[in-house]
């Protein structure tokens, strides 16, 4: 196993890169939200609840999240071809079960809600930041929530755990990337995805350290929501 014995960052190994939250920055949609974690930005529209077409997809018992991905074709420095991609679809489902877990919808039958993620740029940990941020514009667009639900990858690169890997670090010989998401109160998992070799104790060490960084971005995610609701009042 090769050794990695310094962040090529030179951050620390349970350090995350610099963290922004802002909503309300797309005016049109119900509620919205950007989150930057390095050089990797996130943008979260949310639309509705609204009457879901065709008719047929409709449940009288309860709303549907709708959830879609995608990366812009300027994000990444080899341009992506526009469209959807298999990817894409994939993330966009792992993200709908992430947050469905908070999301209150039985208020809302035959409703649709859709939340549209765009990564605007990336370097690594875009379906972490894509849910940290469609987590914060459902909040701002004032749907039922049980909690926030935040995003963070951790992993193993060489022979040591670290939090937030970078690109150079999720190409480093034989990494392990592990996208976790967490609730904010009750520290409960709604997603874990593992790709590569890990040892159980490794990855208790991983999951753990997921749970200190998303307690980081959970307090910046109400900071931000905080921030804008002040806004509101003043204006």
């Amino acid at each position: 196993m090769a050794s990695y014995d310094k962040r090529f960052s030179g951050r620390k190994f349970d350090e995350m890169r610099e963290i922004e939250a802002k909503v309300n920055i797309i005016k049109r949609a119900d509620g919205s939200a950007l989150f930057r974690i390095g050089e990797t930005i996130a943008i979260a529209a949310v639309y509705g609840p609204r009457e879901l077409h065709p008719r047929f997809l409709q449940n009288p018992e309860t709303g549907i999240l709708r959830c879609n991905y995608d990366m812009a074709s300027f994000s990444v420095p080899e341009r992506k071809k526009p469209g959807p991609t298999r990817r894409g679809v994939e993330i966009s489902l792992v993200t709908e079960k992430a947050l469905l877990p908070v999301v209150e919808l039985k208020q809302f039958p035959n409703a649709v809600v859709d939340v549209f993620i765009q990564i605007i740029q990336a370097n690594s940990g875009t379906r972490c930041a894509g849910i940290s941020a469609a987590a914060l514009a459902l909040a701002h667009a004032g749907i039922p929530m049980k909690d926030l639900v935040s995003a963070v990858s951790v992993g193993k690169v060489g022979n040591k755990i670290l939090i937030d890997l970078d690109k150079d670090e999720e190409d480093f010989d034989d990494s392990t990337d592990i996208p976790v998401a967490i609730t904010g109160r009750k520290k409960e998992i709604t997603l874990l995805q593992l790709d590569g070799n890990i040892t159980k104790k490794e990855l208790i060490e991983a999951i753990k350290l997921a749970k200190d960084g998303c307690e980081k971005i959970n307090k910046i995610q109400q900071k931000a929501l905080k921030d804008a609701y002040k806004s509101e009042e003043n204006e």
